[in-house]
């Protein structure tokens, strides 16, 4: 990055891929138009929103009893 577009500090990571994958593209934001930023956020809305309806239990698996 130059002095005029410094690169935007890297923000929390919460180990919950999707969750961080809607991070990693809001912070990606200062690459692009600002006439792209409502899609984004909106795209990242939606993917929060199912990402907080889903089941977090689902697809985990439980060690079988003896």
């Amino acid at each position: 990055m130059d002095e005029q577009h410094p690169a935007a500090p890297e923000g929390p990571r919460t180990g919950v891929a999707t969750v961080d994958a809607v991070t990693a593209s809001i912070e990606a934001l200062h690459d692009r138009p600002v006439a792209e930023h409502a899609a984004v956020f909106e795209a990242a809305h939606d993917a929060l929103r199912r990402a907080l309806d889903s089941d977090p239990d689902a697809g985990a698996t439980t060690p079988l009893e003896d």
